[in-house]
């Protein structure tokens, strides 16, 4: 009988843990409906329209954390530094974007509907889940 080698143990134990990962995740985006991405359109008027990306995760502890992306203008990764998501209601805050964002999710958890802030304006912001 062959001795198992050291490589076929470390591909197992790597298997093992992208598994647990995985259903980690699964677990966190189940628990919470927020986990997920997000797309929307902000409008500021006479300015021309910007698509935002929010790209929320849950963390094993049950903290959330998130980056934004504005994809028209090639910004990615720009850090959420404060999250919260009770009874539907979404909250968090760019320190780097000077943005906040306030909303509540609709029933099937397919849409938030809120207002964004930044630079002293206040503009209606859906965010809509992506697939």
């Amino acid at each position: 009988m062959k001795k198992p080698r050291g490589s076929s143990l470390a591909l197992c134990t790597g298997l093992a843990l992208m598994l647990a990962l995985s259903i980690a995740a699964a677990v966190a985006q189940a628990t919470n409906p927020v986990v997920g991405d997000w797309t929307g359109t902000l409008n500021p008027g006479a300015q021309r329209k910007k698509g935002i990306v929010v790209h929320i995760s849950g963390e094993q502890d049950g903290s959330l954390s998130g980056t934004i992306d504005y994809p028209d203008q090639d910004v990615s990764g720009i850090g959420i530094t404060a999250i919260t998501y009770r009874r539907s209601t979404l909250h968090f805050e760019s320190t780097p974007s000077l943005a906040v964002y306030d909303g509540t999710m609709n029933e099937d958890n397919s849409r938030i509907t809120g207002t964004w802030k930044q630079a002293g304006e206040s503009l209606n912001l859906v965010l809509k889940r992506t697939p």
